[in-house]
C-alpha cells in the first residue's frame, strides 16, 4: 500500500510540474491533455503550454472567457464537441495561431457573429454541426482563408450568405444537409456559388430545399433559374482575383474593393439578369457539341447528295451510251430512201 501511495503521489507530483489540471490527463509524448469527461464548466486552467492537442468533449463547457487560451498557443487540434456552449465571444480564439482543427459540434450555439474566429491562419478544419445555428456572418474573421472543410449540417440555417463562402477561397468540401433552407430569392446567391464550387472540383453533400411547398425536397441545384427571375440581382455578382467584396444586404447593393470601402456601396446599381459562369460554360460547351453534330450531319448529306448526283448522270450517260446510239445508227439508213427514190 505505501508503495501504491508513492507511485500516485509522483504521478500527482509530475503532473503538477507540468501544469496538468487535476482532472485532466496530460501525455508529454503526443503533447496532448485528455480533459473528457470530467464536468468541467469553463476552460481548465494551468494546462501545459507545450500540449497541441486539448480534448475537451463531453463537458458542460457554458462559456469561454477571453484570455482562455492564452496560456496554450501551440494548440493544433481543439475540440470541444458535445457541450453547453450557446455563443462564442469574437476573439475567444485569437491566441491560438497554429490551431488547425476546431470542432464545436454538438453545443447549443445560436449565432456565429463576424470574425468569430479572427487571426487564426492554418486553421483548416472548421466543424459547427449540430448546433442551433440560424444566422452566419457574412466573414469568419481575418485570417481565415486557409479553411479547406466547412461544416454547417444539422442546423436551423434558411439560408447563407454567398460572399461568406468567397472569402473561403481555399475549401475543398462543404457539407449543408439537414437545414431548414428556404429556396427562394435570399438562397439565389448560393446556388451560383454551389455550382461554380462543384465545377471547380469541390465536394458537397448538397442542398434539399424545405420551402417554399412547391419545392420541399427538392435538390437546389436542379430548381430552374426561370423561378429566380423575379429576384433581386444583388446576389449575382462575381468574385475578382483576391478582392474581397462585402454586400449589404438591407440595400440590396454591393460594394466591390479589397476591404469594401465606404463610397463604392453605390458603384453598382443594376446589373444584367446573371448567368453562373460554369452553367453558361458548360452550356457552351453543349452548343458546340449540338452544333459540330449538325454541321456533320448536313455534310454527310452533301456527300450522300453528290454521290447520287454522279451516279445518276453515270446511269444516265450509260443510258443514253446503250439505247439511243444504236436507234441513230439503224435510223440514218432509213432516212436516206426518199432522197434515193426521189432522185430516179
Amino acid at each position: 500500500t505505501g508503495n501504491w501511495l508513492l507511485v500516485c503521489s509522483v504521478i500527482l507530483l509530475a503532473h503538477t510540474a507540468h501544469g496538468c489540471p487535476d482532472k485532466c490527463l496530460c501525455y508529454t509524448a503526443s503533447k496532448t491533455a485528455d480533459c473528457k469527461n470530467r464536468g468541467f464548466t469553463e476552460i481548465p486552467a494551468r494546462l501545459p503550454p507545450e500540449i497541441q492537442i486539448l480534448q475537451l468533449q463531453n463537458n458542460r463547457i457554458w462559456r469561454i472567457n477571453q484570455n482562455a487560451f492564452t496560456a496554450t498557443p501551440l494548440l493544433k487540434i481543439l475540440d470541444l464537441s458535445n457541450n453547453s456552449l450557446s455563443n462564442v465571444a469574437p476573439g475567444a480564439f485569437q491566441k491560438l495561431r497554429y490551431l488547425q482543427v476546431l470542432n464545436l459540434t454538438r453545443n447549443l450555439i445560436h449565432y456565429i457573429e463576424n470574425k468569430t474566429f479572427s487571426f487564426l491562419p492554418h486553421l483548416k478544419e472548421l466543424d459547427l454541426s449540430s448546433n442551433s445555428i440560424i444566422r452566419l456572418p457574412e466573414t469568419f474573421g481575418n485570417s481565415t482563408g486557409n479553411i479547406t472543410l466547412l461544416s454547417v449540417k444539422h442546423n436551423k440555417l434558411q439560408k447563407m450568405e454567398r460572399i461568406l463562402l468567397e472569402s473561403l477561397p481555399n475549401l475543398k468540401v462543404v457539407l449543408f444537409k439537414d437545414n431548414p433552407w428556404q429556396c427562394n430569392c435570399n438562397i439565389f446567391g448560393l446556388k451560383l456559388w454551389l455550382e461554380s464550387f462543384l465545377y471547380r472540383g469541390g465536394i458537397s453533400d448538397g442542398i434539399i430545399c424545405s420551402a417554399p411547398g412547391i419545392r420541399k425536397g427538392k435538390d437546389l441545384l436542379k430548381v430552374p433559374y426561370e423561378l429566380f427571375g423575379a429576384c433581386p440581382l444583388r446576389t449575382a455578382h462575381v468574385h475578382l482575383g483576391s478582392s474581397h467584396q462585402h454586400s449589404l444586404e438591407q440595400r440590396g447593393s454591393l460594394k466591390h474593393g479589397p476591404h469594401g470601402e465606404p463610397g463604392d456601396s453605390g458603384r453598382v446599381s443594376c446589373e444584367p439578369k446573371p448567368k453562373p459562369r460554369p452553367a453558361s460554360l458548360r452550356h457552351a460547351i453543349a452548343t458546340v457539341v449540338i452544333t459540330g453534330v449538325v454541321c456533320g450531319v448536313v455534310c454527310l448529306m452533301m456527300l450522300a447528295a453528290a454521290v447520287y448526283g454522279c451516279a445518276y448522270a453515270a446511269i444516265t450517260a450509260k443510258y443514253h451510251k446503250d439505247h439511243l446510239a444504236p436507234v441513230r445508227q439503224h435510223g440514218t439508213p432509213k432516212e436516206k430512201e426518199p432522197l434515193e427514190s426521189s432522185s430516179a
